[in-house]
């Protein structure tokens, strides 16, 4: 597996480099603030309130909003996942929707060597080894879907939920069909997602949400050979359907298909992961007493860590070294072991459809799904097409 290209303040990655040298730096300038435009509406419009009250509080590192802890900064961003005793299985946090969607047991709400131990088992599971054998299955789906963009349109939503279903189904050993499993997995995230979302709710519907999130639950796990797979799947499959379009739209808008080749995508694929940020918060409680920028933290207080702000994919110059494109996959031991494998498969999508120079046609908004992303981001091909 490739390693990303270094990124650099001035330069970026390989591939936004060469944009500017192809399209001029007026041009590269202004796709660049289309792109920001288009993906700050998937933000605004999927959850308007969460994501314009972070947009307001993002210029202090944190900032405390009565038992809730905003945490925007880098460097308190970091601290909070490496120093912060985290309590794993409270409501409300990625441990807590694990334990909702299974009986526990996984890594999600582990502590001490069994968490270090469980760690090492799934890294293992979704390393070199993973992607030599994973790869194959979802090429084979680019290469029989992607070609609908020389006569016609691309659906890109589809087309990044059906690589997802057989990326999964290659992890998990499930036998069903990948886009029934993946659509179980889709919807058993979009049932639980109330719980990581701080605010109030109206009267009756977090119990309500929580007996939808019991039968999502019960779906997806039918149709895995192991239940403790769940988290696995719903991880791998919504992470993956808000990140492939949106990362397509990016480019398309940026005008940055000249310049993907083999060389260039993964760079590209790491910088643009950091620019969307799939995966914008991680909600966490605080396990013990602790202090983050100089706020104190109180045992049992929710933490929002808003790796969104903490990669700087707010901004519009790149970033400057690696830490930054790492911030949207954690840090330390609450690193995603997945990361690796979804910057390959981002690659591989983008040099399938740089030969067509896409440009997006139609796209739609998702306001149900539990990140942010498109219920429809349909391509045709563009000027230029090689």
């Amino acid at each position: 597996m490739s390693r990303p290209a270094p990124t650099t303040a001035a330069t970026g990655p390989a591939g936004l480099a060469t944009a500017t040298a192809t399209t001029g730096p007026a041009a590269a300038a202004a796709g660049s603030r289309a792109a920001r435009r288009r993906d700050r509406r998937v933000y605004l419009r999927s959850h308007p309130v969460l994501f314009a009250l972070l947009a307001a509080t993002r210029r202090r590192p944190v900032r405390r909003l009565g038992r809730t802890v905003l945490v925007h900064g880098p460097d308190a961003y970091r601290e909070a996942l490496t120093k912060v005793p985290l309590d794993r299985t409270a409501p409300g946090t990625t441990g807590g929707a694990a334990a909702q969607l299974t009986d526990g047991g996984l890594l999600f709400d582990q502590d001490g060597a069994e968490h270090r131990t469980a760690r090492r088992e799934l890294a293992a599971g979704l390393g070199g080894g993973a992607l030599e054998r994973i790869r194959p299955h979802w090429q084979a789906v680019l290469a029989r879907r992607t070609p609908e963009l020389t006569d016609g349109t691309l659906e890109l939503v589809h087309l990044a939920m059906e690589l997802a279903g057989v990326t999964v189904s290659a992890l998990t050993g499930s036998t069903a069909a990948p886009g029934t499993l993946a659509r179980a997995a889709a919807e058993a995230a979009a049932a639980t997602a109330a719980d990581h979302l701080p605010g109030p709710r109206p009267p009756g519907r977090r119990a309500a949400a929580r007996a939808d999130a019991a039968a999502a639950a019960a779906r997806l796990t039918a149709l895995l050979p192991d239940p403790l797979d769940a988290m696995l799947a719903v991880a791998a499959v919504n992470t993956t359907v808000a990140a492939l379009p949106r990362a397509a739209a990016w480019c398309a808008d940026a005008g940055l298909w000249p310049a993907v080749d083999a060389a260039s995508a993964p760079g590209l694929a790491a910088e643009l992961l950091r620019l969307t940020a799939p995966s914008p918060l991680l909600p966490r409680v605080a396990g013990a007493d602790a202090t983050l920028a100089g706020c104190p933290v109180r045992a049992g207080d929710r933490l929002v860590l808003v790796a969104r702000h903490a990669a700087g994919a707010h901004r519009a110059a790149p970033a400057a070294g690696p830490a930054a494109a790492q911030a949207v996959f954690g840090a330390g031991p609450h690193a995603c072991p997945g990361a690796g494998l979804a910057r390959a498969q981002l690659a591989d999508v983008l040099i399938a459809l740089a030969p067509h120079r896409p440009v997006v046609a139609r796209a739609r908004v998702d306001r149900r799904s539990a990140l942010p992303g498109y219920a429809e981001l349909t391509l045709r091909a563009g000027a230029g097409r090689c």
